[in-house]
């Protein structure tokens, strides 16, 4: 990233002040000229202003001598330090970064057409479709988000100076994810978005947030006049229609009611929109209230219905997403990042809408350790009243112990008064080979959870596993 940029202090101050108003104290001079605004120490370069965040691990501000020895020339503190270099001191760090962050790059939201994209499911979906869209209208696109870098939403500082590398490269529009996380963390202070896109909510991250209500709250606080003035939201959500209820900010609705003719294979899905006929290729029915939301927004934004129609028509399979593996066993196999009991059941029903009642689903998956474990007998209960053929398996179990994961699903299973076949498997791999062998023509494999990941985190290692090639290899298929 060859993006370069210097100003002193109190030109940052004062435009970051002149968005967002909030009480500082500068010690030092404040013609000290910047060249970065960075929370990592890894990512320090000379003249770098660091930001020492009170985190729940890592204090940054007892980081601040080694910014320091890196080339920091300034420090953004919650507490002054016994350090003679300029220091501005704020009630929080997290909260103001973002905004000086973007104030030294100089606003570059303000330079694009930034779209915000969040929900619990269909996000990662939603923004290619709207990328595509956006590409066929004429724009330079990018897109940000669960495939694009570590995190879903980058750090505030990371944002701000990728997206002044998108104004230096000429890029005129970006489609972003915006997790729950990252509205409570402060990740999108600084930025304006042309509008923001709600999917839908369903229980999702609440070892984090506590309750449906916080996570809510999280998601919601996005659709107000200090991020954006116009929200795109699902009417076929009850937090959609929550939402859309507001009065800050104007809210337009979408719903697969306003479509006909709707119809889905393990590859693509069409409907007819208006006067047009709309064929995507992406798999499963679901998937039409993404490529909704993603029409909406394009109206909104002003792109015509012929450029719609063609930017979803070239839009490619993305990543994870009910992605198809060709198969020449006679067998549809697809993989998906589905890791949610909403967003299982979801892939489940577009399953059985694939192959109808005559022919079985089968689906491998196993839930996350470390993380929200009340959704484990949920996921369960799920698989067994809308699959055939069930094999519970690993899924990053992290520090916890696969069994006992995979216990608590089976836990779920059981409350399912059910004739459905039920197995586990804990080597994910034999997992998978265990149902691709049991499948038969006309049936569907579901390989769940994982989806676009390479990688299986198992105590403290991280160890390459791919569900895709997983599967090619197994069943001999050349990519």
């Amino acid at each position: 990233m060859n993006t370069k940029r210097s100003a002193s202090l109190g030109a940052v101050l004062g435009a970051a002040c002149g968005r967002k108003d909030f009480v500082f104290e500068l010690v030092g001079d404040a013609e000290t000229v910047i060249t970065d605004v960075t929370h990592s120490t890894a990512s320090v370069i000379p003249g770098a202003l660091f930001v020492c965040i009170t985190g729940e691990n890592v204090d940054g501000h007892e980081l601040a001598q080694q910014a320091i020895d890196a080339g920091a020339v300034a420090l953004l503190v919650e507490r002054r330090l016994p350090i003679s270099i300029p220091q501005i001191v704020v009630a929080d760090s997290r909260k103001i970064q973002g905004v000086v962050a973007a104030a030294f790059w100089g606003f570059p939201s303000d330079e694009l057409l930034v779209v915000a994209v969040t929900g619990t499911n269909g996000k990662t979906t939603t923004s290619h479709l709207l990328g595509s869209i956006l590409r066929q209208h004429g724009l330079r696109t990018e897109v940000m988000g669960t495939l694009s870098g570590s995190r879903t939403t980058a750090e505030s500082t990371d944002l701000q100076r990728q997206l002044a590398h998108f104004v230096d490269r000429n890029v005129q529009a970006v489609v972003m994810e915006v997790t729950s996380h990252a509205m409570v963390l402060r990740r999108v202070e600084g930025t304006h978005f042309a509008l923001a896109i709600f999917t839908n909510l369903s229980p999702e991250h609440l070892d984090f947030h506590g309750t449906m209500e916080r996570y809510f709250a999280a998601k919601a606080s996005l659709f107000t006049t200090a991020f954006t003035s116009v929200g795109i939201v699902n009417s076929d959500d009850v937090y959609g229609r929550l939402i859309a209820d507001t009065n800050e900010i104007k809210c337009l609705t979408f719903s697969v009611n306003d479509v006909q003719n709707v119809s889905a294979s393990a590859s693509s899905h069409e409907f007819s929109w208006r006067t047009h006929h709309v064929k995507v290729n992406v798999g499963g029915k679901f998937n039409v209230s993404n490529s909704l939301a993603a029409v909406a927004a394009a109206v909104q934004l002003g792109v015509s219905e012929t450029d719609i129609v063609a930017g979803l028509a070239a839009a490619e399979t993305v990543p994870g997403r009910f992605e198809q593996v060709r198969s020449s066993k006679g067998f549809d196999v697809v993989v998906d990042y589905a890791h949610t009991s909403d967003a299982l059941q979801q892939v489940l029903l577009a399953a059985r809408d694939v192959v109808g009642t005559k022919h079985r689903v089968f689906v491998v998956f196993g839930c996350g350790g470390d993380r929200d474990s009340e959704k484990r007998p949920l996921m369960g209960a799920i698989a067994a009243k809308f699959a055939d053929y069930v094999v519970v398996t690993s899924d990053n179990p992290r520090s916890e112990s696969p069994a006992v994961i995979a216990q608590n699903i089976i836990d779920g299973i059981g409350t399912q008064s059910t004739n459905t076949i039920v197995t586990t498997e804990l080597d994910r791999r034999l997992a998978i080979q265990l149902a691709l062998n049991s499948a038969g023509s006309g049936d569907i494999v579901v390989i769940a959870g994982k989806g676009h990941e390479k990688n299986q985190t198992i105590g403290t290692d991280v160890l390459p596993f791919d569900d895709v090639a997983t599967v090619r290899d197994i069943l001999g298929v050349v990519s």
